[in-house]
């Protein structure tokens, strides 16, 4: 997907990003060893091929001058942060880091490398899969997306700070910031009734006092596939300390346009919401459409399908407490 925010490199500087992560002998000849990976929609991404046959992924930040959404500063070390956490704590396969480099000597931004994984994107093939595939599938993301919910966290908020006193104080915040994200580039937003929404129901945030892995990002389209079972878990950017009742695969239980979620749940091991998590979940949907309705501003894409599905769900989701 086209953006703003992908910092892409010259060959030259591919080159010696290359040579600073695996060695100088080791950075390949021609120019045909490098090819740009399309999905995601915030981070470059280049698949490479080294001298000696190896592949690896090769992950930019975007360019200092684009300005980002307040929650996604620092995302790249928040990523590499949860990838140190997932692969010490779970079973779930994350890729391995082969070089990450912060310094900006090299490139203008920070980047780091990871093998290559030979597999399928889930989110693209999906539709291509029986209906028995597919269920499959989603029960072993629910499985996996629990597995990540049981890492505690020290407090509520980014993986790398900061912390919030309480999950109400950590939600509320996050929600203020994308809608100054929003007033910041002139995106119509109904701030009264988002407030009011908040004012009204926010003592339900209360019942969540442990903080706990959530991934948030976990889409189909963050997963990678092979022979019939996930291999890979990607894009990390978005992890917190927080409710997992948050996560993607639950957005479909109050929002149907986001697709069935019953495989999920089943995987997951949750299928009944009490009446105060229905309420949470609602303030989740409300989070979620407000967040792809302002990120579009910020990735210099102006496509009016787009805008139009996105307010869509936002208004479904505001209406989720008439």
């Amino acid at each position: 997907m086209e953006s703003i925010t992908k910092n892409r490199q010259s060959l030259d500087t591919l080159r010696a990003m290359v040579s600073r992560a695996y060695g100088p002998d080791r950075v390949p000849r021609g120019d045909d060893w490098v090819h740009e990976l399309g999905h995601g929609w915030f981070n470059v991404a280049y698949r490479i091929r080294l001298r000696d046959g190896y592949q690896a992924v090769l992950k930019i930040a975007p360019p200092p001058g684009v300005e980002v959404m307040a929650y996604e500063q620092g995302a790249m070390a928040n990523e590499l942060a949860a990838l140190s956490l997932v692969r010490s704590r779970t079973n779930v396969p994350v890729p391995s880091v082969d070089f990450a480099d912060a310094g900006r000597s090299v490139c203008n931004a920070d980047w780091f490398v990871m093998p290559y994984v030979d597999a399928d994107n889930y989110g693209l093939i999906r539709s291509t899969l029986s209906a028995a595939e597919q269920d499959r599938y989603d029960v072993a993301l629910g499985a996996v997306n629990r597995e990540l919910n049981a890492i505690p966290g020290p407090a509520f908020g980014p993986l790398t700070g900061p912390a919030a006193a309480s999950w109400r104080d950590c939600f509320l915040g996050m929600v203020d910031a994308v809608l100054r994200d929003g007033s910041r580039r002139g995106v119509g937003l109904d701030h009264a009734a988002v407030t009011s929404l908040l004012d009204e129901h926010a003592d339900c945030l209360d019942a969540v006092t442990e903080p706990r892995f959530v991934e948030w990002d976990l889409w189909a389209s963050n997963v990678l596939v092979r022979d019939g079972r996930i291999v890979c878990v990607i894009d990390h950017e978005r992890a917190f300390f927080g409710d997992p009742l948050i996560e993607a695969g639950f957005v479909a239980t109050e929002l149907p346009a986001f697709g069935e979620p019953q495989a999920f749940l089943r995987g997951y091991g949750k299928t009944r919401f009490t009446a105060e998590e229905r309420l949470r979940r609602r303030l989740y949907c409300v989070y979620l459409t407000l967040v792809m309705t302002v990120e579009a501003a910020y990735r210099g894409q102006d496509d009016p399908r787009h805008r139009t599905w996105t307010r869509a769900r936002l208004t479904e989701a505001l209406a989720l407490f008439d």
